[in-house]
């Protein structure tokens, strides 16, 4: 089957930058998948996205759909035929219905008896006519929130259209797109190039645009043009580094056709503002890189990325200076202003906000904080007095001129103003902290008093609203409480923290009045440890081992931990496999013969066969053994050991019978394997891993 490259090409006005590579990637996954779905053989997929422009290049893309085999199957033989052997009604209708006489129908023979059966090769479409509804049906699938209409159109999208390149090969495809009929003709850069550009073909249509139409399509090859440049010039220009956030980057990106980086510089007074407070003034309003000098330290500069190359740049960068300068100057004033009144004497400014309708303001949730950080505080050795100074200060920077411009900025100078007003270090550094971890694999609390802060507000979040009847549901989790169970799980967890769950969910609910539903602290609880799925899924544990640690539902975070990891150890070695088959067997049969009601003290005496002789011994040696371990929470080692049951439990279950006649021997044989399942039932249940066989 012969093939060609296919290219189509959206010209459009400047997209949203924060939008563009999903709109990008969105569009490219429609039409592959399309194609897969319409069974066209293709190659390599490749994406293309600009400020003005998205594009989807197939390569080796056949020339048609494949011929596919149809077979439609008729009435049965007997139903099809009279007793003279002519058609029936019911046969030459259903040969009707497909347009072809009697005499043109097969028979199939199944077990089932002999049908009637049209059998046919229905011919695969061109590609060229299928490529339209397919670039359609892909734009139409796109994730824009608001569409919206230009001129007399009466066509939707996220920006108004202009131009749309479609070719096959080097032929034009010319059936409507977006109420545009497609050419081969492109559009350059809109200052350097404002013209139309042929594309010949497919292959040619990077290079066209970047040799002529000063336009550079691929946005991973713009992006890592503009890294490239922007590091260069921190370093040829000032010997310092520039600092490249990532999603700055991608926006960057997204706002360039021909990028080209310029520095800038802003006084150096303005270095007396918290650096944090510049660079969020310099990234959100202007999108600017900032440099940093060899030791970290913020230098008076930055770097711009221009979508044109000017023949004057330094008229560029001074009119980029010119503008930062009015929002430099703001954020001086904010902090001047704000340092001039204490934190502490913002604390009545939160009763007016709002927290949750229900669960009162923002004060009300300090207070409740305040209380709950105390008692933590104290749990994990820190100091309580600390903490909940810490916590009735800790959303007081929210009512800072600096925060209410800068939002992002909450916390972080919280920690600047506190250290301001002569606040102990650990209480500054918490009022940063309380926010950590702000996302998955963001750093974590320093301080013990931040840890305390951090798993006591988002504590309080949780228990207020389940206890409210508010849950996460769906996707729709507006207090961001799935991320809030996640935080407070990796503090404890990886901060090595001896906390239970339990025991701080239940400090949390005596701090409401408000609550109104039943056993709030357990199923915050029940809540939390489900988050635990996602968290080892994310390390590869599988979930098998995740289950079999929840189904004993410890409520220390650390000690699910370590649990969790002495399964997952457990799991790779030889014995594992059969030890959790034979403690599912013996779990069926503990249960079936009354399960809790069986006691685990054997009587040696009663005990007859080598085989049942032999395991009770074992299981003695290794209860002395494992015992202490458990204690210590070692339960790596305590698996390791229990491994060596192995032999004697496949003995025990090949040479004895467990329900033996006699009543007090029967009862003897399932004390033991009452004793030998609790052994590892101090870790997990091991009957829910994979088995062997």
């Amino acid at each position: 089957m012969a093939t060609q490259d296919f290219l189509v090409e959206l010209g459009t006005e400047e997209l949203p930058p924060k939008a563009l590579k999903p709109l990008s990637d969105a569009f490219t996954q429609g039409i592959a998948r399309g194609l897969e779905e319409a069974g066209i053989e293709f190659g390599k997929v490749e994406a293309f996205a600009a400020p003005r422009r998205l594009a989807v290049r197939i390569r080796d893309l056949a020339d048609s759909q494949p011929d596919k085999s149809v077979e439609k199957r008729g009435p049965a033989v007997k139903a099809a035929f009279d007793d003279a052997g002519n058609p029936t009604r019911a046969l030459t209708g259903f040969a009707t219905s497909l347009g072809v006489t009697p005499d043109q129908l097969d028979t199939l023979e199944t077990d089932k008896g002999a049908w009637v059966v049209y059998r046919t090769v229905e011919q695969g479409k061109p590609t060229v006519e299928l490529m339209p509804e397919l670039v359609e049906q892909s734009l139409a699938g796109l994730p824009i929130p608001k569409r919206m209409r230009w001129g007399g159109h009466r066509t939707e999208f996220v920006r108004p259209v202009h131009w749309v390149v479609m070719l096959f090969g080097n032929k034009v495809i010319e059936a409507p797109i977006m109420g545009l009929t497609p050419g081969n003709k492109t559009r350059g850069h809109r200052f350097h190039c404002p013209k139309s550009l042929i594309v010949p073909t497919p292959g040619d249509y990077e290079v066209v645009l970047k040799q002529e139409g000063y336009v550079i399509a691929d946005f991973a090859e713009r992006r890592e043009q503009i890294r490239a440049g922007v590091t260069e010039l921190a370093e040829k220009e000032a010997g310092g580094k520039a600092v490249i956030d990532e999603d700055l980057l991608d926006e960057v990106t997204a706002l360039n056709e021909w990028p080209v980086p310029l520095m800038g510089r802003f006084e150096e007074r303005f270095l007396e503002v918290p650096a944090e407070a510049l660079i969020s003034s310099m990234k959100e309003h202007q999108k600017y890189f900032h440099v940093v000098a060899a030791d970290g330290e913020m230098l008076p500069l930055f770097i711009t990325v221009a979508n044109i190359e000017s023949k004057d740049p330094s008229q560029v960068v001074s009119g980029n200076e010119k503008v930062i300068r009015p929002r430099l100057s703001d954020a001086a004033f904010f902090y001047e202003t704000d340092r001039k009144t204490k934190l502490e004497d913002r604390i009545d400014a939160l009763k007016p906000i709002v927290f949750q309708e229900k669960l009162g303001s923002i004060y009300d949730k300090s207070v409740r904080v305040a209380a709950l950080a105390k008692k933590i505080a104290d749990a994990i050795g820190s100091d309580p007095a600390l903490a909940e100074r810490a916590a009735m200060l800790a959303k007081t920077d929210l009512v800072t001129e600096m925060v209410l411009e800068f939002t992002d900025l909450q916390g972080i100078m919280g920690q600047y103003y506190a250290a301001n007003d002569g606040e102990p270090e650990d209480v500054a550094k918490a009022l940063n902290e309380q926010y950590m971890p702000r996302f998955a694999g963001d750093d974590l609390p320093t301080t013990l008093t931040g840890c305390a802060i951090a798993i006591a507000d988002r504590l309080d979040s949780l228990v207020g609203l389940f206890g409210i009847n508010q849950p996460p549901s769906g996707t729709r989790d507006p207090f961001a409480l799935r991320r809030a169970s996640l935080g407070v799980l990796r503090i404890i967890i990886e901060r090595e923290l001896p906390l239970d769950l339990q025991t701080c969910c239940e400090w949390a609910e005596e701090n409401f009045t408000v609550l109104t539903e039943q056993n709030t602290a357990s199923t915050v609880v029940d809540y939390m440890l489900e988050r635990f799925r996602a968290h080892y899924d994310e390390q590869g544990i599988g979930a098998e081992v995740y289950l079999a640690v929840h189904a004993r539902r410890p409520t220390r975070p650390l000690d699910f931990d370590r649990r969790v990891k002495a399964v997952e150890a457990f799991r790779q070695l030889p014995e594992a496999q059969a030890l959790a088959g034979a403690n599912k067997r013996v779990s069926n049969i503990l249960t079936k013969q009354g399960g809790d009601s069986i006691g685990e003290t054997v009587n040696a005496s009663l005990l007859q066969d080598s085989a049942e002789k032999a395991l009770a011994e074992q299981v003695d040696q290794q209860a002395a053994k494992v015992l202490p371990l458990f204690e210590n929470g070692d339960y790596a080692s305590a698996l390791s050991s229990l491994a060596s049951l192995r032999a004697p439990v496949d003995n025990f279950f090949d040479e004895v019978m467990v329900m033996a006649d006699d009543e007090a021997v029967r009862n003897n044989r399932l004390a033991l394997l009452n004793r030998l399942r609790n052994l590892f039932l101090r870790v997990a249940d091991i009957s829910l891993l994979p088995t062997a066989g």
